[in-house]
């Protein structure tokens, strides 16, 4: 039996890759990517004809592995009731897409077992500003960004960066006011362009998201690359952590060095020491 997903490993996340459920064949080689969380999914990535063989294919997984990330079908359609029902004997990661209040999620946290977490996709306009309530409803994990159907419902491009700055501002300061890890991000659709990839990271990195949601294996080492501290950052906090007193400031490289400073060099430290021990 597996064990259990824990809150610390989902916080931990830096990659997590989306997997179609109707496509079974895809899941252990999804596990074996190097990504930190693999994330079967019966929502987009499943036609309406295969939502049925999806579901039977996650229980078939969850009957074996016990404990999964399974993204499910919106409240407002058919197949989120079925989806649910699946679930509820197991310990899972709950992705709920275009999650949009938090009574939601209350609702969805009564039907789910009760050893379970729920991750939701902000991808609504409704749902980055009611973003605050989600994130602070009990069993919420964390949650991700989805930057294409945002970009739907705004008009524009999922890729327009100017767009999209109020929301990826909005979630990872409401994730840190909640106590949450930092966000994932969405998607970068140029499967096979490298340097968007990287443009992305960097540009999700520094608004503060900790994580970026894949849609292939070849996504995987560069996400996870961007998302672990630097042989330069972790010297920089070891030095910051050996020469300061945590009560009174110093001089480092020309840098003040005060109580906020010396905060951010160990959780950088920890960061660069938490590992996933295992693919969730």
């Amino acid at each position: 039996m597996a064990v259990a997903i824990t809150i610390d490993q989902v916080s931990s996340m830096r990659s997590l890759l989306a997997v179609p459920g109707h496509r079974p064949d895809r899941f252990n080689r999804a596990y074996a990517s190097g990504a930190d969380g693999v994330m079967i999914d019966l929502e987009d990535a499943v036609a309406p004809e295969e939502k049925d063989d999806a579901r039977s294919n996650v229980a078939a997984w969850l009957q074996t592995h016990r404990s999964a990330i399974i993204r499910i079908n919106d409240t407002t359609t058919r197949w989120h009731l079925d989806d649910v029902r699946i679930l509820q004997p197991y310990q899972c990661i709950v992705v709920l897409p275009k999650a949009s209040d938090s009574n939601e999620i209350s609702n969805l946290r009564m039907k789910l077992n009760a050893e379970s977490y729920i991750v939701p996709l902000i991808e609504t306009a409704r749902g980055v500003v009611e973003s605050w309530s989600i994130c602070q409803q009990p069993m919420v994990a964390r949650v991700i960004f989805g930057n294409v159907d945002f970009g739907l419902q705004l008009g524009v491009s999922p890729t327009e960066r100017l767009a999209m700055f109020y929301a990826r501002s909005m979630l990872p300061t409401v994730s840190a006011a909640a106590g949450l890890a930092p966000p994932i991000d969405g998607l970068t659709t140029a499967i096979r362009d490298e340097k968007t990839l990287k443009d992305d990271l960097d540009h999700a990195a520094r608004l503060g998201f900790g994580g970026k949601l894949c849609l292939h294996p070849n996504q995987v080492a560069t996400t996870n690359s961007t998302f672990t501290p630097s042989i330069e950052d972790i010297k920089w906090a070891r030095s910051v952590i050996d020469m300061a007193k945590e009560e009174s400031a110093t001089v480092l490289n020309g840098e003040v060095v005060g109580k906020p400073v010396i905060e951010r060099a160990r959780l950088l430290i920890a960061r660069a020491e938490r590992t996933v021990d295992q693919v969730i």
